[in-house]
């Protein structure tokens, strides 16, 4: 056991992850400052929790600090850890590893989803202001003519002054979107079942119906976590009636999308899109969508990387320090909110 400078005993904590994700996460210096403020079982991160090194560890451990590559904690874990009562996840989604079995037990629950939507929120707000200019197609074609664009015979919907973007789903992404699009001229839907018009208006935003967000927006980013219920929400009718030319931006998930209907709409050249995440998560090396000039694909990097991964670290242990202290976490977990999260 070890004590905080206060004389208060701090809970024993591991890391349980997989070991790329706490390669590139947990850092030394990250480990560090989470051994400050808990008694941390020294790394490797537990990866499998059936080895004998998992079992002695769960004996005696009260938090677990995971990440991507968590195994399931399921019954038989719990079982073998009998004093835990947090799990403080060091990525976005919880669903993977934290079973009904956790919250029969009533641990607490934290999870970094809302440090990872600002990389994601960053990535959408530059996409929806880079298509607005056409920055992407008309640089290849400055590329190709190598001469001075007669900028004066710019086509007047090229721009981002009251453009109109709408936003499916005021999740934590969705809501920094707005946040972050704040300062430009521009006009912002939403559409979200849970939120009411006050509460939309309160965001700066108006609220409107499914079919009208995508008939009037020239941009419509999609942050819609992938449920049961929003699995081919974006169908064939909605992609239809989009604007001629107007912009679909996907760093949700690619099921949300009818990957079909889109791949027809984009490669008539009806309209454009910035895909982050795909049906399925890498296209078929034939797919269309890959030689179609409509299309930016990238490959699901808008949540944290690199080094906004340290990000997801800070928050983690700042979660595990006011656990320790008894204040509980700035970020919990519902299990009662778990149906409308990703």
């Amino acid at each position: 056991m070890h004590t905080s400078s206060g004389g208060r005993t701090l809970p024993r904590t591991a890391l349980a992850m997989g070991p790329a994700a706490a390669a590139a996460v947990f850092t030394p210096d990250a480990v560090e400052a989470l051994g400050r403020v808990c008694d941390l079982v020294p790394p490797p991160a537990l990866h499998d929790l059936g080895t004998e090194r998992a079992r002695a560890v769960l004996r005696d451990v009260e938090v677990l600090v995971t990440g991507w590559g968590c195994p399931v904690l399921d019954a038989t874990v719990l079982e073998a850890a009998p004093r835990l009562r947090a799990v403080v996840h060091s990525a976005g989604s919880v669903r993977h590893h934290v079973t009904r079995a956790c919250w029969d037990r009533g641990l607490d629950v934290s999870s970094a989803a809302a440090a990872n939507a600002l990389p994601v929120a960053e990535y959408t707000v530059a996409m929806i202001l880079l298509s607005g200019k056409r920055v992407l197609e008309r640089a290849r074609d400055h590329r190709v003519a190598r001469r001075r664009d007669d900028w004066l015979g710019t086509p007047r919907d090229v721009g981002n002054f009251r453009r109109t973007v709408g936003i499916l789903s005021a999740s934590l992404v969705g809501r920094r979107v707005i946040e972050l699009l704040r300062p430009y001229d521009l006009r912002v839907l939403l559409h979200d079942p849970y939120v009411t018009a006050e509460e939309a208006a309160a965001l700066g935003v108006r609220a409107v119906e499914l079919d009208e967000l995508f008939a009037r927006s020239d941009v419509v980013s999609v942050h819609t976590p992938l449920l049961p219920a929003t699995r081919g929400l974006v169908g064939r009718q909605l992609i239809a009636a989009m604007r001629q030319d107007a912009v679909l931006v996907n760093t949700a998930r690619g099921a949300v999308v009818n990957q079909e209907a889109l791949t027809e709409a984009v490669t008539a050249g009806r309209i454009r899109a910035v895909l982050d995440v795909t049906d399925p998560e890498v296209l078929p090396p034939d797919h269309p969508l890959w030689d179609c000039d409509g299309a930016l694909i990238t490959p699901h990097l808008a949540g944290s990387q690199g080094n906004e991964w340290a990000r997801l670290a800070e928050l983690a242990v700042g979660e595990v320090a006011r656990w320790a202290a008894g204040d509980g976490f700035a970020h919990p977990v519902r299990h009662e909110r778990l149906a409308y999260l990703a």
